[in-house]
């Protein structure tokens, strides 16, 4: 049984079709298997347009296995494989390939040179080979459809909560502690840089999350953006772990983000700076740590 997509940031959209799939394909007794692609093919016909990703590669197949998918296909997109028609699409990978006794989509889904193919074609083409099709309806939260798409617009804006509720867990970045300009320790507050992020950075503005490191968690306050109170409009993403004083440059640092505390402030001095920065850390530690207790 196979499902065909990108599945980016594998939200509440994604899990249904997900969980459709392996209850189906454990009832037929046969493997669940998500087929995807790596990288998506946008990046090879418009990369100027290509969007920033919600999770790594790794990340996805992680969490669709945690779903219960027993294989993740992440296929090598290259040209040949785009300029398959969407009939040869289904011959050579979902026949010949994989032999796939049945597939399970959602309502956008669309195959083939050009995306021909769609689910009312490929319906009719699972019908002749004599496989299963079900096609799983979008899931709404509010007044939006659920897609990548919309979560990545979310979390773009700032809107943490609408992007968790999306997802149905909280976003989260991965990075490497490199070294800054070191201003939040001289203030008392020392921070975390973190760089060579691979997926969407949330807008600039101060943040509450949990900061994973090592197999432990903490409390955090997360800015993003520049300083504009040093003249400074490099973007950054600064993690003060709450609690953690220990020398992490160079390891893997991954964040969760809760809410958004604020957007990014001008301050008149560095007492002004330090005085909204303790409001900031203790609402973060009081957010954070009520999370941290939960789970």
């Amino acid at each position: 049984m196979v499902s065909i997509g990108n599945f980016d940031g594998v939200h509440r959209g994604h899990q249904l079709m997900i969980l459709t799939l392996v209850l189906h394909a454990r009832t037929q007794k046969i493997p669940a298997i998500v087929f995807t692609f790596d990288p998506h093919p946008i990046h090879l016909l418009r990369p100027e347009h290509a969007p920033p990703e919600l999770m790594t590669i790794e990340q996805r197949a992680e969490v669709l296995q945690g779903l219960g998918v027993d294989c993740v296909i992440a296929y090598p997109t290259d040209r040949a494989l785009l300029n398959l028609t969407a009939e040869e699409f289904f011959q050579q990978v979902l026949c010949d390939q994989l032999q796939a006794k049945g597939m399970v989509e959602g309502p956008n889904f669309y195959f083939g040179k050009n995306r021909a193919g769609d689910v009312t074609l490929l319906g009719q083409l699972c019908d002749q080979a004599g496989m299963f099709f079900k096609v799983v309806e979008p899931t709404v939260c509010g007044s939006r459809m659920i897609s990548s798409s919309e979560v990545r617009k979310s979390i773009q804006e700032g809107d943490i909560g609408e992007a968790t509720r999306m997802l149905g867990r909280l976003y989260q970045i991965t990075g490497t502690v490199g070294h800054g300009a070191e201003r939040g320790r001289m203030l008392g507050f020392p921070t975390a840089n973190l760089t060579e992020i691979k997926t969407l950075i949330p807008a600039d503005g101060v943040y509450c999350g949990v900061g994973e490191i090592a197999g432990k968690q903490y409390p955090a306050a997360i800015h993003i953006g520049g300083n504009p109170t040093f003249q400074q409009d490099e973007t950054k993403v600064e993690v003060h772990l709450i609690g953690f004083s220990e020398d992490i440059y160079g390891q893997i640092l991954q964040v969760q983000f809760l809410d958004r505390l604020r957007g990014t402030q001008t301050f008149a001095d560095t007492d002004a700076l330090k005085s909204q920065l303790l409001i900031d850390v203790e609402s973060a530690k009081k957010l954070a740590s009520q999370w941290i207790d939960l789970q």
